[in-house]
């Protein structure tokens, strides 16, 4: 089967290996820590919208982090419920994009000056959040699941 610009495409998973208790359990998991994720950066959004004169509390670095957060956050969730419903190549994303926000989180932390303290604290319940995202998708659980045919 071929897809956009003559590409092989991989078929999803079938239903019935979706449906295995353990599947369903790490799915379900990675779907509640990613929704903790996306629901922390949009608050965290929301905050700085509403400190946004206190330049003391919001900078404009503080502005591009968050809003890369909030997208990486909607993605991940879209590439979480495409997965669950058995597609590789959104699993395949999500590994890569939760791992890849794991080590934005790292440097966002180690970063000394540029980000105040509270989105720092803010990034280390993001990063322990993907930490577990990251954990559950390269289980042996999933990556055999969705192991190439």
């Amino acid at each position: 089967m071929r897809g956009i610009a003559n590409t092989p495409v991989t078929p999803a998973i079938h239903t019935e290996d979706l449906d295995h208790p353990r599947s369903r359990r790490a799915l379900r998991q990675i779907k509640l820590l990613v929704g903790g994720y996306l629901a922390t950066s949009l608050v965290t959004l929301l905050v700085i919208a509403l400190l946004r004169h206190d330049t003391a509390v919001v900078n404009s670095a503080v502005w591009v982090r968050a809003s890369i957060v909030v997208v990486s956050a909607l993605l991940t969730s879209a590439f979480t419920a495409r997965a669950a419903r058995g597609s590789r190549a959104a699993y395949r994303r999500l590994r890569i994009v939760s791992a890849v926000m794991v080590a934005g989180v790292v440097a966002v932390i180690a970063l000394p000056g540029t980000f105040p303290l509270w989105l720092k604290l803010e990034q280390g319940l993001c990063g322990l959040l993907l930490i577990g995202v990251v954990a559950l998708a390269n289980g042996r659980q999933l990556r055999s699941l969705f192991a190439a045919p």
